[in-house]
């Protein structure tokens, strides 16, 4: 990487790099799925995600592009439950249930505290919720939601990297010590956790991605989450578009996440999974990605390693 320049990569620098936003209906999702995964208890099963239109989040992280479907002002009251049910009413029937909402679920601007009763009653249904927050945002509401619930609640918390120079530079205003805190506070009340870690953020080479990407798997795990997601950095929010350009990140290859995939369930320390959402952007051979796909595909599931994809191309950068 080339030496970076003194950016002061704050709210203002990251907002003023941004492009276009979607205009977001605060009573739809903005988008919802159906995706398979490996559950805490071994089965393979289908997991329904909502993606949830709601306020922007307050955190302004240099590497996140979920700004582009939310909204400039909070929701109104029972718009979240809204969404919830229209959605529902699209998917078929499954165990668990994902809402995911572009930022914070206990962050009241975004999820207005009065629906998380109905919220509660619309997944009554469901084995396992999972929602996703900030770490400094977990705390005794939390526990209200999950006695809401009376089943078993899952949060995800971005850890995104232990690099020690990277993580300040990425503005997610959060030290690792906050992300201790936060799971050691969930695993006191049997919430169970999972990290999202980057792989390559900016300012670090390929290699250096992998080193950092395989540390933050060793942090997450000592904390004690249940299950770490490895996230390749892409670029498309406008801040990462302009570092790019100008040398100082670029996407890791898929074999990189490969590699840290193969690491994390070796550790056999939990679940670990490679996020293939836009994996086709890190590849740049035709010849093996289906085949990488698959075997990323496999490994997700089965938390089993596999034979490695051989090609001449390496997918090296």
């Amino acid at each position: 990487m080339k030496n970076k320049k003194d950016y002061k990569l704050d709210d203002i620098w990251i907002r003023a790099q941004r492009g276009y936003k979607y205009k977001a209906d605060p009573y739809r999702p903005y988008a919802f799925n159906i995706e398979r995964e490996r559950t805490s208890s071994g089965r393979i099963e289908d997991i329904a995600t909502i993606f949830l239109t709601n306020k922007e989040c307050p955190f302004t992280c240099l590497m996140c592009d979920l700004w582009k479907n939310t909204t400039d002002k909070k929701v109104p009251s029972g718009a979240i439950p809204e969404q919830i049910s229209w959605a529902l009413e699209q998917l078929p029937p499954c165990k668990h249930i994902k809402l995911y909402n572009s930022g914070n679920f206990f962050d009241k601007q975004a999820i207005p505290l009065e629906d998380h009763a109905k919220i509660a009653s619309l997944v009554q249904d469901f084995e396992t919720v999972i929602v996703e927050s900030h770490p400094r945002l977990i705390n005794d509401k939390t526990l209200h939601f999950r006695d809401l619930l009376g089943k078993e609640l899952q949060v995800a918390i971005g850890l995104e990297s232990v690099h020690p120079v990277v993580l300040p530079k990425l503005n997610k205003r959060m030290e690792l010590e906050d992300f201790k805190d936060s799971v050691e506070f969930l695993n006191q009340n049997d919430i169970r956790s999972r990290a999202f870690i980057l792989l390559r953020p900016p300012f670090l080479t390929e290699d250096e991605g992998i080193h950092w990407a395989k540390r933050s798997v060793d942090f997450a795990f000592k904390c004690g989450v249940e299950c770490c997601v490895v996230i390749p950095t892409r670029a498309g929010n406008g801040a990462l578009d302009l570092l790019q350009k100008e040398g100082h990140f670029n996407p890791p290859v898929i074999n990189s996440l490969e590699e840290v995939l193969d690491y994390g369930v070796a550790l056999k320390s939990g679940r670990v999974f490679a996020d293939l959402w836009d994996i086709d952007l890190f590849s740049n051979c035709e010849k093996c990605l289906a085949s990488r796909k698959a075997r990323l595909e496999n490994t997700n599931l089965h938390q089993h390693l596999l034979p490695p994809v051989n090609c001449e191309c390496k997918n090296s950068s």
